[in-house]
């Protein structure tokens, strides 16, 4: 089974960047993959996903965030900037296979549970 590891998370103050990665265990060459959060007391959003050579991303994210995938060293990153505290969150790496199955889109509502492996989690907290 596919598995999913996150790095790259931390403290920022706002307007600083963030550089996440996600690491999975085997080529994602078939799989969709997105960055999903989720605040304390809020539900889980998809922030950004990239599936084949297109990348979506939610409205928050636009011109901030840049999602990009290395087939070659299996890693999909997220580089966020000018980052603001409403972006401090739990944030999730995730992915689902396109074979044989429509995969959510990862910035409609309820897409997390369209995807079937994750990550733990990696915090980005941005405070001054």
């Amino acid at each position: 089974q596919l598995q999913l590891h996150e790095s790259g998370g931390g403290l920022v103050q706002p307007g600083g960047s963030l550089r996440l990665s996600c690491q999975a265990s085997e080529r994602l060459d078939y799989y969709a993959v997105a960055w999903f959060r989720q605040a304390p007391g809020e539900e889980r959003e998809g922030v950004s996903c990239i599936v084949g050579t297109r990348d979506y991303y939610a409205n928050s994210a636009k011109d901030r965030f840049t999602v990009s995938r290395d087939y070659g060293k299996n890693t999909v990153g997220l580089q966020m900037n000018n980052l603001t505290p409403e972006d401090t969150a739990l944030y999730y790496c995730a992915a689902a296979t396109v074979i044989g199955q429509d995969v959510p889109l990862c910035v409609a509502p309820g897409a997390a549970s369209g995807y079937s492996s994750w990550g733990r989690g990696v915090q980005v907290t941005v405070s001054s």
